[in-house]
């Protein structure tokens, strides 16, 4: 016996964002350079922290340090930038395309607010890695109740 899967709620954009996305990839593995729309692409990261910073690891190959954008706030992490189309072969017969190309965006909240003003990076073999001092722990004061 077959069975359906039935979705309720407010799902339908997601669903209709994951069909356009299955169609693209489908005309894709047809012909490669096939777009529906211009569309960003996501890529994989990494974040950990330790008692004194947080540590965000970013595996994005292929994009040039001229095409990258780090922003930061006390909260949050923005990483854009694009990865520009290797040329393609003019006379081969494409059996696989997986890699994608073009814009991309990630947006980080951090699991403890940073300071701003205390940040590294490095960019070597594809990964980006920004290292976030934390902010020191908010110190808790007593007050002494008076009489009245």
């Amino acid at each position: 016996m077959d069975y359906i899967k039935i979705r309720f709620g407010d799902e339908f954009d997601d669903i209709s964002s994951r069909f356009e996305k299955t169609i693209e990839d489908m005309f894709r593995a047809v012909n490669p350079i096939f777009k529906l729309s211009e569309r960003t692409w996501s890529p994989q990261m990494d974040i950990y922290e330790t008692p004194e910073e947080v540590i965000i690891r970013a595996s994005i190959a292929g994009v040039d340090r001229e095409n990258l954008e780090v922003e930061i706030n006390s909260k949050a992490v923005r990483i854009y930038g694009n990865r520009t189309e290797m040329p393609r072969a003019e006379r081969g017969t494409y059996r696989l395309a997986e890699i994608q190309y073009g814009r991309f965006e990630r947006v980080l909240f951090l699991p403890a607010p940073i300071d701003t003003e205390v940040v590294s990076s490095s960019f070597s073999n594809g990964f980006l890695q920004i290292r976030l001092a934390k902010l020191p722990a908010a110190k808790t004061h007593k007050i002494p109740i008076e009489d009245s």
